[in-house]
């Protein structure tokens, strides 16, 4: 290759040279033939060049490495955002309407039924109740006594508004009877129905904990496949519970696999997507997710007065059956090839390169750089080590924070929009569609306010609502009733003022709803963006943990019959102020590549407000001459010249 001795020596260098030039072209691919010896398609060797006319030598820099560069180098190489890919975004969307039958299932399974007492046990009165809107007693007690037509504030706290020998219970959720009626849940026994309520919870919470973590450590696709299968088993078995304890434990294992599913197929469908995709592929399964909600009461109804199993019973194999779709999932949905590259899994990279170009998946090119990581060994990460970072753990602590905040606070708001006075009827479920329809506006808005604002921007104007709408629901409302009261006497004044007060009232728990389902949702998805790939099942099942602690608080609050409402209201209107300061320290993520390692997710940090230019004459500006600090009395005093500063200061004196 080389006509002159004297450059013999140096032919191996303009070699290595030019295969760093060619390595620098986008891509950093050879392109895909079929080997004459092989079926599969193997990549081209590079051709040799000659160098007649060598240049000068230079000092020659290591190439770059592309491979951590997943979505600026790799994946554009191999089809980008092509066919392949949105055919398996569309198989995580397929789910999330599943998975939101079984998140709402309580609703139905649990509900309090509306209960009159057939033969009184003493006083010969007639008892009653009215249902929760959402399955809890709020101030109502289970069954609540009626003499003469009307009905008694509360009872007297010894079990007597429960005193009687026979009842019929009946439900306005679409069914005719569901776990409360079958085993008789209410009274003394309706504890039993908040537990029954905290074990999906619990099991949910557990779940994305246990889950993010093995999703880190042995992938996404195993943690799918495994929460399916599980699903299977525990969700069927639910249905053929014997007793209110043996459903109770079974919902919790049914929670656990659900949240593992959830999980995966979050966190699948975010790698699989490049920057300008993730954000509206996400909420195409939050629509689907809450499609699900408002489909429910007409899966309920169907199952209703079925002839051979109980309807709750109909209900549950309804909802678990369709998972069963998701089996061919162990051969048609493939690993994350994002997890795959950053755990240095390359030899399994190469296998799905080569599967994808053998189908026609798109793949013109192979990336030349896997032929030489090939021999080095697999490494994963836990969680735990995020704890050895300086930004990361502070950037999920505060994501943590707000899902918790914005599901707690939901729950505030959901209770003052319910009328408690309101009748309810066998088909009407205004409640249960009021939230469902806040559900689906909050999404159709979410997408023109991130996109203009971008996700921490977004984030930031969201819990700002929500802090207002929770101050003036606390602070103005007692206020109309402090002043109607001290110069409004009459009958009608005070009606006037009530149906003010629940007006103001509905307007900001609508206004709250809405504000703050937006921000426990950004939250989830700021966390998915700026988590690194290595930890990111275990930073996003954090954050999904700390939502289940916030849902958690509604059942809690029910089963102290909503005693310390207030307080706990006040609570988290708190830590709304303290989560607006604290967004203001997060990164903007919107249009950059993923983080794959604890480094890239270290030094993703929060962007200065000033240009660089503008930085640079700030301080250009603040430049002062300090040579002359040495002549000032202080300097003279502090250095121990005390008899100089002394002479200097009379010379100056004089």
């Amino acid at each position: 290759m080389c006509d002159a001795p004297a450059l013999e020596d140096f032919c191996p260098l303009f070699e290595e040279e030019a295969a760093q030039r060619r390595s620098l072209l986008p891509g950093d691919c050879s392109p895909l033939v079929q080997s004459p010896f092989a079926d599969t398609p193997t990549a081209e060797p590079p051709t040799p060049t000659s160098h007649h006319n060598p240049a000068p030598l230079l000092p020659i820099s290591p190439a770059p490495r592309l491979l951590p560069h997943v979505d600026a180098s790799v994946l554009p190489s191999l089809g980008g955002f092509g066919r392949h890919q949105k055919q398996l975004v569309v198989l995580t969307w397929i789910p999330a309407l599943f998975i939101g039958f079984s998140q709402f299932s309580d609703y139905f399974l649990l509900a309090q039924p509306n209960g009159t007492c057939l033969q009184p046990s003493a006083n010969g009165s007639q008892w009653t109740s009215a249902p929760n809107p959402l399955g809890g007693t709020d101030d109502v007690p289970a069954l609540q006594p009626q003499v003469n037509g009307t009905g008694a504030e509360d009872g007297d706290g010894d079990g007597l508004p429960c005193a009687c020998e026979e009842r019929t219970l009946e439900l306005h959720t679409g069914l005719s009877q569901n776990v409360v009626t079958k085993w008789n849940l209410v009274c003394d026994s309706a504890w039993k129905v908040h537990i029954a309520k905290f074990s999906l919870l619990v099991g949910s919470i557990f779940g994305y904990l246990v889950m993010g973590v093995m999703a880190d450590w042995f992938g996404r696709h195993p943690v799918l496949i495994l929460s399916v299968l599980f699903m299977l088993v525990f969700g069927l078995s639910v249905a053929f519970s014997i007793n209110v304890t043996m459903f109770s434990t079974l919902r919790f294992f049914e929670g656990f696999c659900l949240a593992g599913l959830a999980l995966s197929l979050y966190v699948l469908r975010v790698e699989l997507c490049l920057p300008a995709w993730r954000f509206s592929m996400t909420m195409v399964a939050s629509f689907l997710m809450v499609g699900g909600q408002l489909l429910m009461p007409g899966v309920a109804a169907l199952c209703r007065n079925w002839p051979d199993r109980d309807d709750w019973q109909v209900l549950q194999i309804v909802i678990i059956s369709p998972f069963v779709l998701m089996l061919p999932y162990v051969w048609i949905f493939p690993e994350s090839f994002r997890w795959l590259l950053t755990t240095q899994h390359y030899r399994r990279s190469k296998a799905m390169i080569l599967a994808k170009a053998s189908q026609g998946a798109g793949v013109s090119c192979f990336p030349a750089e896997l032929e030489q990581e090939l021999h080095k060994k697999p490494q994963r990460t836990c969680i735990v080590k995020m704890m050895s970072t300086r930004n990361l753990w502070k950037n999920i602590v505060v994501l943590c924070v707000n899902s918790l905040t914005g599901y707690g606070i939901h729950h505030c708001f959901a209770r003052s929009l319910m009328d408690p006075e309101a009748q309810p009827t066998a088909l009407c479920h205004t409640d249960y569609y009021t939230m469902a329809g806040i559900a689906v506006a909050t999404c159709m808005a979410l997408c023109p306010m991130v996109g203009l604002m971008g996700r921490r921007g977004g984030l930031l104007t969201f819990m700002i609502i929500t802090a207002l709408a929770s101050l003036l629901q606390l602070g103005l409302l007692n206020l109309i009733g402090k002043y109607s009261l001290r110069y409004d006497t009459g009958t009608m004044q005070l009606f006037l003022r009530d149906s003010l007060k629940r007006k103001f009232s509905v307007a900001f728990s609508i206004i709250g709803m809405f504000s703050s389902h937006a921000v426990s949702t950004l939250s989830i998805f700021f966390c998915a963006e700026i988590t690194p790939t290595v930890i990111r099942g275990g930073g996003l099942g954090l954050v999904l943990a700390s939502a289940g602690f916030g849902m958690l608080t509604a059942p809690i609050m029910e089963l102290h019959n909503q005693k310390g409402y207030f307080l706990h209201h006040v609570i988290f209107a708190c830590c709304t102020l303290l989560c607006i300061i604290c967004l203001l320290l997060l990164p903007e993520p919107r249009d950059q590549p993923l983080p794959e390692t604890l480094a890239d997710g270290e030094t993703f940090t929060r962007q200065t407000l000033l240009h660089p230019g503008e930085q640079h004459l700030l301080l250009a500006k603040s430049d002062r001459d300090y040579s002359r600090v040495h002549d000032t009395p202080l300097h003279l005093s502090a250095t121990g010249g005390g008899g100089g500063c002394c002479f200097v200061w009379s010379q100056r004196k004089t």
